[in-house]
């Protein structure tokens, strides 16, 4: 058996677009004769996830990402090229392959809405034909992890967001799936939540070595869980590799925010490096500057030795540039294969 838990060679997905023509005379003609357009969301993509990772699939709205997951999970028949997970084609082997993931989307749910959250468990216990013995050992843990036992009685309607999304990873990893699937799974909750479910996708990896490929505009869930980011940008995927490669290939410059003692203008900072790329911008609050540099030791510290020398400096802090600025300015310049 493959060492992969997903296989993904050259995959497509085309959806057919209808435009309508203004007025009551192109009304008259779209029923005759409509316009339409072939739209590429998925464009002939290709990767491998191994057993065991944590992967971040990533990109802007529209790129492609849910149209992927979708079609990964046999929601969606793809229009050309192959999928393989779990070892099975999920369109085409539908009723056994759904018994070997586990789905979580943080816009849809799948407990039932009107009874309690212990009642839907056990709906989907008799669906994926758990065990008593299975259930009470496997879900006993996950219940005290999640911190859900006060929720079990209640209906799904009465449950915050927080609590709702906590109960529906409950839910998905009930039959203990070896890959799980997670659509912004933290959309909308507290910083609190969000720990507490992020400490568990660790433990559940640690533990079971369940491969979770998580989609989300969050950075910080990335950053917290994954070694390895895929970004999709139109249909196409723009990198695959280490959020650390990432970093060091176009994350190559270093913010420094200087407060001074006295009020500084502009032509004052600019003269002190004017042949180096230092660029300042002002900061936020009373005389804060922030110089943006390379990511240099020498330059780094020729322009602290030369603002120290010049002015009186309040405080002063070192910054990297945030994976999300680095993103974001991938994706403004349209950087295409790291």
């Amino acid at each position: 058996m493959s060492s992969n838990a997903i296989e993904v060679k050259d995959l497509r997905k085309e959806f057919v677009a209808y435009s309508s023509r203004s007025g009551l005379k192109g009304a008259f003609r779209d029923l005759f004769n409509r316009n339409y357009k072939v739209v590429r969301a998925v464009n002939d993509i290709s990767f491998t996830v191994k057993q065991g990772e944590m992967i971040g699939y990533i990109g802007e709205n529209g790129a492609g990402k849910s149209t992927t997951i979708k079609m990964l999970t046999g929601i969606l028949t793809p229009t050309s090229g192959r999928i393989t997970v779990n070892g099975m084609n999920p369109h085409r082997e539908r009723e056994k392959f759904v018994r070997s993931i586990g789905v979580v989307f943080g816009q849809r749910s799948q407990l039932w809405w009107d009874i309690a959250v212990q009642e839907s468990f056990r709906l989907l216990k008799k669906v994926y034909g758990v065990s008593d013995e299975q259930y009470e050992a496997h879900m006993g843990h996950i219940i005290e992890t999640l911190d859900i036992s006060a929720l079990l009685d209640k209906p799904v309607r009465k449950l915050s967001l927080g609590q709702r999304m906590r109960c529906e990873l409950a839910a998905a990893l009930l039959h203990n799936p070896p890959l799980l699937f997670l659509d912004e799974p933290t959309i909308g909750l507290d910083v609190l939540v969000k720990l507490k479910i992020r400490d568990f996708l660790k433990e559940i990896n640690a533990k079971y070595n369940t491969t979770i490929l998580l989609t989300t505009h969050d950075i910080s869930d990335i950053e917290a869980l994954c070694e390895r980011v895929v970004m999709l940008d139109e249909g196409k995927i723009i990198y695959d590799g280490s959020l650390e490669k990432l970093r060091a290939q176009w994350g190559d410059e270093k913010e420094i925010q200087f407060q001074f003692s006295s009020p500084i203008s502009y032509q004052q900072l600019a003269v002190l490096m004017p042949d180096s790329d230092v660029s300042w911008t002002q900061g936020n609050g009373p005389n804060v500057w922030v110089a943006r540099i390379p990511n240099e030791e020498i330059v780094l510290s020729m322009l602290i030795a030369k603002v120290a020398q010049t002015f009186r400096i309040q405080d002063m802090k070192v910054n990297e540039v945030s994976t999300e600025e680095i993103i974001r300015n991938i994706y403004e310049e349209g950087v295409v294969h790291g």
